[in-house]
């Protein structure tokens, strides 16, 4: 079989997006982007970054990686070393410039830190997905990512019945007096509406409800009767600015939740109050908020699914524990009967720390789950852990 010329439309024809060699215990993986000006003679491209998630992005404090391109062809390449568990997204962000970031970031050995956040935070809105991978989709940051799976990464649960047939979720404005401000809602429902329904609360619920849909995912295991008929309260964080000021120990939020919308959410969806079938979920400042919600009203909030929780709070990069750490290691805290599920992963460095302090103070008291995943700061790892998680802290309802 006659060799295909790397570059041309045969071969691009070839290609499904990343492509990957078992090397001994890893995967050699190459990601190839396609320059649409052409070659470096008709092109103004000088480089096209990879931001991996928890590869090469800025919570691994590396240098940020190039691909390069393959000389006088619209082919850039770049090969990296993963895990047969690892899963992840990534971007590429072509630029016309030869240096994107501070000196700073190149001159030691480890970059600065503050420069390499900086420069990436001025280059994400430029990224873009990988046009040879169907599974693309837009990320928690606003910018485009692609997914890309090792052979060995584990099972997530409902989310390989994409096509499950499911009732559309209600969405209802919600005007909070308390906050002084007006969200979306999402309410979704599984079963019969019956009182003794259990609730998940879901926070960051745009980024669940719109750019990675969950109804699909829990209506199958809904139906394979590993979830129970459920209501699924999914509220929308507004904008970053929101968010940065509401999820973070704010007992205002919580308090707006439990006196304003959670009665508004039953006179049409009605649901259980009791704490050990109700589930706050969240991610980063949303999984924080999660354990902070079940350690100020415990009769409310009995169940807790904490996904790379920022329980670094209020101290980035800083050698303390963070504000929940501290409290519960004085004992201002307890958290005596919550049924609690952690997950972090081993590519996100200062939040795996953080989530390991606060797993070493949770275990003495009560029931806690502790997952470590392969993989970073990342909703294509998370949405695995969402249903795994609330089918962990559900079982009893399903046996």
């Amino acid at each position: 079989m006659t060799a295909l010329t790397t570059g041309s439309e045969a071969w691009w024809q070839s290609k499904h997006g990343p492509e990957w060699v078992r090397e001994k215990e890893k995967y050699r993986v190459t990601f190839w982007w396609r320059d649409p000006a052409g070659a470096q003679d008709a092109s103004p491209i000088k480089r096209v970054w990879l931001y991996v998630t928890g590869v090469t992005d800025h919570h691994q404090n590396a240098r940020p990686q190039s691909l390069a391109r393959i000389p006088n062809t619209d082919v850039w390449q770049w090969q990296g070393e993963f895990s047969p568990e690892w899963r992840g997204s990534y971007c590429f962000i072509p630029s016309v410039n030869e240096d994107d970031f501070a000196d700073a970031v190149f001159a030691g050995e480890q970059p600065d830190r503050a420069a390499l956040r900086e420069g990436w935070r001025k280059l994400l809105p430029h990224a873009v997905s990988d046009s040879l991978n169907p599974h693309s989709w837009r990320g928690g940051r606003g910018h485009a990512v692609s997914a890309l799976e090792m052979p060995n990464a584990p099972e997530q649960p409902g989310w390989n019945r994409p096509d499950t047939p499911f009732n559309p979720p209600a969405l209802i404005d919600w005007r909070s007096e308390r906050l002084g401000n007006r969200r979306r809602v999402w309410i979704f429902t599984t079963g019969e509406a019956t009182p003794d329904r259990p609730l998940a609360v879901l926070l960051d619920g745009q980024f669940w409800a719109e750019s990675m849909p969950v109804w699909p995912a829990l209506a199958s295991l809904t139906n394979a009767g590993k979830l129970p008929p459920a209501v699924y309260v999914l509220i929308d964080v507004i904008d970053t600015a929101h968010r940065s000021r509401e999820l973070p120990c704010n007992p205002d939020f919580w308090l707006a939740v439990q006196d304003e919308l959670l009665p508004l959410v039953k006179t049409t969806a009605p649901f259980s109050d009791r704490a050990d079938r109700t589930v706050v979920a969240g991610q980063s400042f949303g999984g924080l908020s999660a354990l902070y919600a079940a350690l100020g009203w415990p009769q409310r909030f009995g169940c807790v699914l904490s996904q790379s929780g920022s329980y670094w709070w209020p101290h980035r990069g800083a050698a303390q524990d963070g504000l929940l750490v501290e409290q519960l290691k004085a004992g201002e805290k307890t958290a005596g009967g919550l049924r609690i599920v952690l997950e972090a992963g081993r590519n996100e460095p200062l939040i795996f720390r953080a989530n390991q302090a606060i797993y070493a103070e949770l275990q003495r008291a009560q029931q806690v789950v502790w997952r470590e995943v392969d993989g970073g700061h990342d909703a294509l790892c998370w949405r695995g852990g969402l249903t795994q998680g609330l089918m962990t802290l559900w079982q009893p309802l399903t046996q």
